[in-house]
């Protein structure tokens, strides 16, 4: 849990809605647009509920501050306070509970306690300055397991004491050095020598004796070797298995590139390192390590059983890479790129979620990915045969997307739930170790954040059933039946179920609303709302309520869903326009909730009340439409997308009297990608452009998003080519600013100013670049977002607004 400053204790007071704005718009300005956000409201955070089930806890950040304050709100009166620092330490944590819900847990400034369900009594566990984290309760109850870095514990309930489970040591036993020639002779020699050896080997039995039979002893260490190093650990429940992940422990991670700090506390520029470019050593491939904390003993966990691990799906690209190197006289990177026997895997991600235990620990299913991004695998443990058992293989030709991939265990123990893309839409899956799997949803439709009751007969859903852009609580039987829906909201963000699972905490938004904390019962009724946390000088704005319209592409990929600000019809006019392109990783922006992109929003109404019309479109590629919108960029970024972002500046000609002369486009990250690439690759279409932090070459981005949609640049050299603007410049003919920080260590800068100079070598006129020192991906300050848009209107109301020549 965060660590939160706290402010003195004050009573909080819940608000009504917000008021019905006024008709008339009021002029809005750059200076108020781009001021601190804090004028806007804050959006209500990481909602958890009391052990008890009578209150939610939740965080807001303080106006002013990065600090998060902490509010307490009674579920049932709607009653809260602001806790102060003194009750704070007396406050809950996100609790979890044993499986006869006799004990609960907490983590309370990074700290362990453990709470009386009946009685409410709690006993702090630890008081450590690091901080302790994944709690767990035995199988049979008796004890609760937290996880302090990689090192578990174990607390006794009853008898109140600590102790480590395992204690992992990445070396050689010492005592089982072998001795070479010359130790072997003075064995042979010395009679003494011959008995001290004995008696140390006498020693170390006993103790490994009275280690057995004497669970009140610290363990003995498990000798690893040093050839590894751990990236994660997972303990079952009944304290028999502990799984290791590891990797090579020379791993080389390949060169890292640097950015450098010009303004900094200390005068002297300072460098810091990033992350390493795709295809410049991919990471790293882990095995699994079965550790038996009973027998003491390791167990390797092969993956070379799983189904296709030793297929290579990239062998028509990867021979062709390898015949051009070799004709190209390049023979030590031909043979660099000869495909694996087995093909290595990462646990999906490198954390825990990617790990699950049964409640009563007997079984185990772990969540492997193939590094080449075409396949993921759930499979289980068999421990009598120490092997990994295939559950469920989802493979894509394209790339298995880095969401949708929750798993875990129903209440028997036996069977698996878990979340997949085979239908090409999210949908909910279960299936018995020993049986087929077995749909719980289907449709042309996501779902995602399952969780499961805590009786274990009901899943509840995050889903967009009703619509593409509508966000709810779903719920259906763990056992299979109808999904039913259970919130009415169309713009909910994220839903915590109560401790009984009689409520649901849901946070929700509207489009400018940023999320707020509502309780309702979990089976569907009237809901009340808890929270109000947006300022009145924002809510009195009459702010435009953006359109959801449907755009028909003319390439065959259905309906395009837009966000359309402007007049409602054409009135005959010839008016200016401007498309918003949002960011990717993975993003969809066309949806009923608030938006991550606020700032950009109101910037789109400045632009309607100057007398642009505004389009915003989740283009292939943005999440919620399915599996086949999602890789529609497969190998061929910017290329789909540009096809539909010209659909949508077709509809608004036709529509909306838009004139196609004076249509203008920008956006930040993928959107400054998606705005170069539409104007080098489509010069004439757009007036002008404004790319904002933008990738412009993707061999200068990361593997885990890179790789997934265009392969190794060594593998897959054309993808590289046809998706990066840099490849296109010599087409700039439009107006083209760049803005992008200097310590932006995401998409880095050199990425733009490596474009930038491509320009000025190819003598391109009409490119401008800003840079910005003290901002990173996201821009934090107030001066540098005022500037960054000063400019993107100024560039817009030279060269799109002007019915004249342009200058």
């Amino acid at each position: 849990m965060r660590r939160l400053l706290l402010a003195g204790l004050i009573a909080f007071t819940v608000l009504p809605l917000a008021a019905t704005p006024p008709s008339t718009p009021q002029p809005l300005d750059l200076e108020t647009i781009m001021a601190n956000p804090d004028w806007v409201g804050q959006a209500v955070e990481s909602p958890y509920w009391s052990v008890d089930g009578r209150s939610i806890y939740y965080a807001v950040k303080r106006d002013g501050s990065p600090v998060r304050d902490l509010y307490r709100v009674d579920a049932a009166s709607g009653q809260g306070v602001k806790l102060d620092a003194a009750a704070r330490a007396q406050a809950g944590g996100d609790p979890v509970f044993d499986r006869r819900r006799q004990h609960a847990a907490y983590i309370l400034h990074g700290d362990v306690f453990v709470v009386d369900v009946a009685s409410g009594q709690r006993r702090q566990v630890t008081r450590t300055p690091q901080d302790e984290s994944e709690l767990q309760f035995s199988a049979d109850g008796r004890a609760l397991q937290y996880r302090d870095g990689n090192d578990w514990y174990s607390y006794d309930l009853a008898q109140a004491v600590v102790a480590p489970v395992a204690l992992l040591k990445f070396a050689d036993d010492p005592q089982d050095a072998k001795p070479d020639a010359l130790g072997e002779r003075q064995l042979a020699t010395f009679s003494t020598l011959r008995q001290l050896k004995a008696d140390k080997q006498a020693v170390r039995d006993e103790t490994e004796a009275l280690q057995a039979a004497d669970p009140g002893r610290a363990p003995m260490p498990f000798w690893l070797g040093d050839k590894i190093k751990l990236v994660d650990a997972q303990l079952s429940p009944n304290g028999r298995w502990m799984l290791l992940v590891t990797v090579p422990k020379d791993a080389n991670p390949g060169k890292l590139p640097q950015l450098t700090h010009y303004v900094t506390d200390s005068g002297y520029a300072e460098p810091e390192d990033v992350h390493t470019y795709v295809g410049r050593n991919d990471p790293a491939g882990q095995s699994l390590l079965l550790l038996d904390l009973v027998k003491h003993k390791p167990y390797a966990l092969p993956t070379d059983n799983l189904p296709g691990i030793k297929d290579d799906p990239l062998k028509t690209l990867r021979g062709d890479a390898i015949a051009a190197l070799e004709k190209a006289g390049k023979a030590d990177q031909a043979k660099a790129l000869k495909a694996p026997d087995v093909r290595p895997v990462t646990v999906a991600g490198d954390g825990s979620d990617n790990i699950a235990w049964s409640d009563d620990g007997t079984e185990l299913a772990v969540q492997l990915r193939a590094i080449d991004n075409k396949d993921r695998w759930i499979a289980s443990v068999d421990f009598g045969d120490h092997a990994l058992v295939n559950q469920q293989r989802l493979t894509d030709p394209a790339w298995i997307n880095w969401n949708f991939n929750d798993f875990g265990w129903l209440k028997d123990s036996h069977t698996l739930w878990y979340l997949s893309e085979q239908s090409g839409w999210s949908q909910l899956y279960s299936k018995p170790l020993d049986g087929k799997a077995k749909a719980l949803t289907t449709g042309r439709f996501e779902v995602s954040h399952p969780q499961l009751s805590p009786d274990g007969r009901w899943f509840y859903l995050r889903s967009n059933q009703v619509a593409p852009y509508s966000y709810d609580v779903y719920r259906v039987p763990s056992t299979g039946g109808a999904m039913t829906r259970v919130t009415q909201y169309q713009g909910m963000d994220d839903f915590k179920l109560s401790p009984d699972g009689s409520q649901l905490a849901v946070l929700h938004s509207s489009a400018y609303r940023l999320s707020q904390l509502a309780v309702q019962p979990a089976t569907g009724g009237t809901s009340r709302e808890l929270t109000d946390t947006m300022k009145p000088a924002f809510t009195a704005r009459a702010w435009i309520t953006p359109k959801i319209v449907q755009i028909p592409s003319s390439h065959g990929a259905g309906v395009i869903y837009a966000k359309y600000y402007g007049p409602a019809e054409s009135d005959g006019a010839s008016r200016p326009a401007v498309l918003f392109v949002h960011g990717a990783g993975y993003l969809q922006d066309v949806t009923l909730s608030s938006t991550y992109y606020f700032r950009e929003q109101m910037f789109n109404n400045l632009l309607v009340q100057r007398g642009y019309a505004v389009l915003d479109m989740d283009y292939r590629a943005s999440e919620g439409y399915g599996r086949d919108w999602r890789t529609a960029i497969y190998r061929n970024m910017g290329h789909p997308e540009l096809e539909d972002l010209l659909d949508g500046k077709a509809w608004l000609v036709k529509h909306h009297g838009v004139d196609p002369q004076r249509v203008g486009i920008y956006g930040g990250s993928y959107g400054g990608f998606m705005t170069e690439m539409a104007l080098l690759r489509a010069p004439g279409e757009f007036a002008a452009g404004a790319a904002l932090r933008p990738v412009s070459d993707w061999t200068l981005y990361n593997h885990e998003y890179t790789a997934n949609i265009l392969n190794d640049p060594q593998i897959d050299p054309a993808a590289y080519t046809a998706s990066s603007p840099i490849e296109y410049a010599d087409q700039l003919q439009d107006p083209l600013l760049i803005e992008h920080g200097l310590i932006d260590d995401n998409v880095l800068a050199e990425d733009s100013i490596r474009l930038y100079q491509r320009l000025i070598e190819l003598r391109k006129k009409n490119f401008w670049i800003s840079l910005y020192p003290m901002e990173r991906h996201g821009f934090v300050h107030p001066d540098a977002w005022y500037d960054e848009y000063r400019r993107v209107y100024e560039l817009f109301d030279t060269y799109v607004k002007p019915t004249a020549p342009k200058p």
